[in-house]
């Protein structure tokens, strides 16, 4: 709440004003209404982002289940039937039947591969990394709704603003041309008030247009088919504030980061690759059980039989394929390692940019408040000399454009204080909690 003055007829008055309504309730229209963490939290359900982020994590689950095959035995059945042009034989006895159908079945399993079990942690690592990636998309479309959400609160601040500027101006034209109606005042200063009240309304209905685009905005990132109104102003608290100085116990903060959780990932996953491609040069063995049954039977032609084979290859020379992988594989750690490196270097630098300009927003904050109340006392004033005819109200016009000024930059500065704590709880990585 806050009290203005405005100007009625031959007399000072103040006026408590309530927040203004949002632009569809004012044309009759009905808008949802969700608080922050509600918001933020059904950004981070329906939003349709986050959703098809989430399919990488059941992508590396299935990566898995197919590098799993290799633990697993496999079987196999077959049926074959061969008809000659005519049966084949000696001394009354035949060899080759005419027709002959082959019943055949096999069952095999890997009993050595060490490449290939590495390959299936390998892809437990992946599903690892499937959810840090879709914990920073979560951050990004949390991040979304919140600086939306502080858009719209701003620019509802903004039309009580203007609202209030507007209905203070109508108040100071009804006293010129009441003023003119009763002969004590001029056209002149009627054309003045009238023209400060039409240079308003095309504020408000600016403003109006602007809040209506960011509570579409707000609902195309809630995933609602309509605008989306806000509640109250988030806390937004921020305590505690780690050191950011480079050191492994400064750096406690960072694994609260998902890029920092992404990154990590990666490395311990490319790590793994690199350690297991010595797994490259290990030999592998299979395990196959066949049998078979022929019928009918040839005279050289057993009905039923069996074969169990084991086998086992050893790679000696590939022409230097095995090495060049294993390259480019510590290659690409390395790469993500430096990568780290800098992410670390910037998640320091965004702690102590945030802080800083959480601190300095605070500061404005506060300056600007005592220019609102200044102003707002200056056209108090003036109102009052006016009224008793000390002035003209070219000084009343000028102290209202003062006033409506000094309070739209009190709440940028508000708006830059809110969006400065909180970018400092998404540098210190503990937004969404």
């Amino acid at each position: 709440m806050r009290k203005t003055p405005a100007i009625a007829a031959g007399a000072m008055v103040f006026v408590t004003w309530a927040w203004v309504a949002p632009l569809a309730l004012a044309q009759g229209q009905s808008m949802p209404r969700l608080e922050f963490d509600a918001a933020v939290q059904q950004a981070l359900t329906k939003n349709p982002t986050v959703a098809s982020a989430a399919t990488n994590i059941t992508r590396a689950e299935a990566l898995l289940q197919q590098a799993r095959v290799v633990m697993r035995p496999s079987a196999s059945v077959g049926v074959t039937s061969s008809t000659r042009d005519k049966a084949v034989g000696f001394n009354g006895q035949i060899s080759q039947p005419r027709s002959q159908a082959t019943f055949a079945g096999t069952v095999g399993m890997t009993v050595l591969a060490p490449a290939r079990w590495a390959a299936m942690t390998q892809a437990r690592d992946q599903i690892d990394v499937a959810r840090s990636q879709t914990d920073e998309v979560r951050q990004q479309v949390a991040v979304a709704a919140a600086q939306t959400y502080l858009a719209v609160f701003g620019q509802k601040r903004q039309v009580e603003i203007l609202t209030r500027s507007l209905d203070n101006a109508r108040a100071h034209l009804k006293y010129a041309q009441d003023r003119l109606a009763a002969g004590a005042g001029t056209r002149l200063n009627e054309l003045r008030a009238s023209q400060s009240v039409s240079s308003d309304e095309a504020r408000l209905e600016n403003a109006w247009l602007s809040l209506r685009r960011t509570q579409e905005a707000l609902g195309v990132i809630l995933a609602v088919d309509g605008p989306v109104d806000v509640g109250a102003e988030p806390a937004l608290v921020v305590s505690d504030v780690p050191e950011t100085s480079a050191g492994s116990g400064a750096d406690e903060w960072m694994r609260a980061r998902p890029d920092i959780r992404r990154q990590s990932a990666q490395i311990e996953a490319a790590r793994r690759v690199v350690g297991d491609s010595r797994k490259d040069w290990f030999p592998t063995g299979t395990l196959a059980f066949d049998p078979q049954y022929v019928t009918p039977k040839g005279l050289f032609q057993p009905s039923r039989t069996w074969r169990l084979t084991l086998s086992f290859t050893q790679p000696l020379f590939d022409g230097g394929q095995r090495t060049a992988s294993r390259l480019l594989r510590q290659v690409a750690l390395d790469a993500l390692t430096l990568e780290l490196t800098a992410a670390q270097i910037d998640a320091r630098a965004e702690v102590r940019v945030a802080q800083v300009s959480a601190e300095s927003a605070q500061r404005a904050l506060a300056a600007a408040t005592r220019a609102a109340e200044q102003a707002n006392e200056v056209l108090r004033i003036t109102t009052v000399v006016f009224e008793v005819g000390a002035t003209t109200n070219i000084e009343v016009i000028d102290a209202q454009r003062t006033a409506r000024d000094a309070e739209t930059v009190a709440v940028l500065a508000e708006d830059a204080w809110r969006q400065a704590r909180l970018d400092l709880l998404v540098a210190l990585g503990r937004f969404p909690r």
